[in-house]
């Protein structure tokens, strides 16, 4: 967290290496539609990435298996997931970082990203839902600053214990108490 002249900037910078998911599944472009289902099924994956001389090509998805193989009732055995891939594949640097390769998803209008080393290895996939997972936790941990860091403001109003009128509420517990009534707590 940085602080800067007015305000607490909240540090967004996370790489991509801290929610990737490591080792994704890849099969050769010479397997068929059933394969790659398969695979999917068997690592409980949306995706594989299809590679041809070990360089990774393409990927299928989900949608791509029920859009191009099973809404044309096609059989998957004799579907080649050369002609149902996505490609080219776009990929991200694992050295980015998860507010980048949410840039490249909506550029690219994709779900999901191999994540390549400097030799274009890939060595992770990062997903929509990882980058959710993130999100979600660094909003919890800004509501907890927010909480505790909240000013305390002075107002004129009922006191919620005691309710006598007073031109210094202030807030403690979700609760507005006067002067008198923060004295009993010992409170400032």
């Amino acid at each position: 967290m940085k602080k800067t002249s007015n305000a607490i900037q909240f540090e967004t910078r996370v790489p991509l290496r801290e929610v990737m998911k490591k080792n994704p599944i890849m099969i050769g472009i010479e397997a068929t539609a059933d394969k790659a289902a398969k695979a999917m099924c068997i690592e409980e994956v949306g995706s594989v990435i299809i590679l041809k001389n070990t360089k990774p090509i393409g990927i299928v998805t989900e949608e791509d298996l029920a859009c191009k193989v099973v809404a044309k009732d096609l059989k998957p055995s004799t579907v080649q997931v050369n002609d149902i891939m996505s490609t080219p594949l776009i990929t991200v640097s694992a050295e980015k970082t998860v507010v980048d390769a949410a840039r490249m998803m909506v550029k690219h209008k994709v779900r999901r990203l191999p994540v390549v080393d400097e030799h274009k290895k890939v060595i992770g996939i990062v997903t929509v839902r990882d980058l959710l997972t993130v999100s979600n936790e660094l909003n919890e941990l800004l509501i907890d600053l927010i909480e505790i860091n909240r000013e305390e403001v002075v107002e004129q109003g009922v006191c919620d214990r005691c309710s006598q009128m007073s031109d210094d509420l202030k807030r403690v517990d979700n609760v507005m108490l006067c002067p008198s009534c923060r004295e009993e707590d010992n409170i400032k």
